[in-house]
């Protein structure tokens, strides 16, 4: 008789560590929902209600991860403020076509499941969600010892939102209208790769320096509530989400054909975390292009709102002028440096 018994568990798999997982979310997820019509954590598939004030309901789907920002909260060994940037990489995306976001979805592939973790993980999503007004409907967890290392993991996110087709935001912007920058609170999720480059080759070790400790785990800024509110008293023409590629590569894919974004530079308010990386020796096109330099989102609006606009935000967060809209074949143009 064989006493090599195969087990899903030998092989690296624990079904009951999973199942107890889910079960942990299906009873977080209910009770952060006052409302609850349909029961979605570990069924085969989620089910919602489409709002029934739209006329023209168009759906809006977004998807992202948060890149290499999973190392330092691998290194901190903090996994509260992971999943609130999970949520904000596309709910930040899905407003700028003017959309509310409805639901949410998370795919989290690991070495092994550590419950404690993973519980961790869950309630900064769940954390992003309800800042976001949306609710975490689903996800998937997939265990993978012979694919990521010892401690490893990936996680990414699925939002879905909806807009009235009259409220889209493209074709909206015309010549002369302004372009204000939002403040970032940080890096958000984009650059972490260059960064823990230079901490390696310049052997920081994050654990001892209390600022970078504090910025590089920061989560990203949501937006949704700020801006949405700018949409439901159209006060906006257009919007784009600074974020990989910096801010010429995302303002650019708003602008309709025959306009140009003209964006002075000098007029950006750098914050602290990108001082440091530039003193550190990387140079203003590398800046520029990797990280959002303390724009974290730009809105495009008509001159006459400016001060409403203003109005919307909080003190931390009140956006400032940084360009035009103006005639050109270029969809870009970038003038002076930033005054780091």
């Amino acid at each position: 008789m064989n006493k090599n018994k195969f087990t899903y568990k030998k092989s690296g798999v624990d079904i009951k560590s999973a199942d107890k997982f889910v079960n942990f979310i299906s009873s977080t997820t209910q009770k952060k929902k006052q409302k609850k019509n349909f029961n979605n954590i570990g069924g085969f598939g989620s089910i919602s209600n489409i709002p029934k004030n739209i006329k023209s309901p168009k759906i809006v789907a977004c998807t992202d991860g948060v890149g290499t920002k999973i190392e330092i909260a691998n290194s901190l060994n903090k996994y509260d403020t992971i999943g609130i940037d999970l949520v904000a990489m596309s709910v930040n995306d899905l407003i700028v076509q003017g959309a509310k976001p409805l639901f949410f979805l998370d795919y989290i592939s690991i070495n092994k499941i550590n419950l404690t973790k993973l519980k961790s993980l869950i309630k900064g999503i769940l954390k992003g969600c309800q800042i976001s007004g949306c609710d975490l409907v689903g996800g998937e967890t997939a265990e993978m010892p012979d694919t990521y290392e010892k401690g490893k993991f990936d996680i990414a996110g699925f939002a879905v939102g909806i807009v009235d087709e009259r409220k889209i935001l493209n074709n909206k912007i015309k010549n002369k209208d302004l372009i204000l920058a939002i403040p970032s609170n940080g890096l958000h999720s984009n650059g972490y790769s260059l960064v823990r480059y230079l901490l390696k080759k310049k052997k920081i070790d994050i654990k001892k320096n209390v600022f970078l400790k504090k910025e590089l785990i920061k989560p990203t800024k949501i937006y949704v509530r700020e801006v949405l509110k700018l949409i439901d008293k159209n006060l906006i023409n257009g919007c784009a989400n600074i974020t990989g590629g910096g801010l010429a590569d995302n303002i650019k894919r708003v602008i309709p054909e025959k306009l140009c974004a003209s964006i002075d530079l000098a007029k950006i308010n750098p914050i602290k975390i990108f001082q440091w990386l530039k003193d550190n020796n990387i140079k203003d096109d590398e800046m520029l292009k990797t990280f959002n330099c303390g724009v974290g989102f730009c809105l495009i609006i008509n001159p006459k709102n400016l001060k409403k606009v203003i109005n919307c935000f909080s003190s931390e967060y009140k956006p400032y002028v940084i360009g035009e809209i103006i005639k050109s074949k270029k969809k870009i143009k970038i003038k002076n440096k930033i005054n780091w």
